[in-house]
């Protein structure tokens, strides 16, 4: 197993649901949810987020409208949409389950983790 590989493709099956979650808070522009996705380690470029933003609006999961800027070109700003309100909750759900479930695995005892404890 590569672990790097396993680490990416757990990134990239969340980022969605990261994304309307950040959005689902109120209008954001989309540099800011890059900063937010940064810091929180999920390690992202703009060359990721900008076609995932583009298919959450295509699938009308997102919209934005431009507003202009004082100190340069137009900027977009994105708003979560009632369809998009509507994944969310479900995919919120569906979160807290897995998260659920990998905690209760986690915490469960087998005699490896006990040998790796010990060690």
């Amino acid at each position: 197993m590569n672990v790097e590989n396993a680490q990416i493709q757990m990134r990239k099956g969340i980022l969605d649901f990261c994304i309307l979650h950040i959005i689902g808070r109120g209008e954001i522009y989309s540099s800011n949810i890059l900063e937010e996705l940064t810091s929180a380690k999920m390690m992202i470029v703009e060359g990721t987020l900008y076609p995932l933003l583009t298919r959450l609006k295509n699938t009308g999961l997102v919209e934005y409208r431009w507003i202009e800027s004082q100190s340069g070109p137009p900027r977009k700003y994105f708003t979560i949409t009632d369809k998009g309100t509507e994944i969310l909750a479900e995919l919120s759900q569906t979160w807290l389950e897995m998260a659920n479930s990998v905690t209760n695995i986690l915490a469960t005892n087998t005699p490896n983790q006990n040998i790796i404890q010990t060690k």
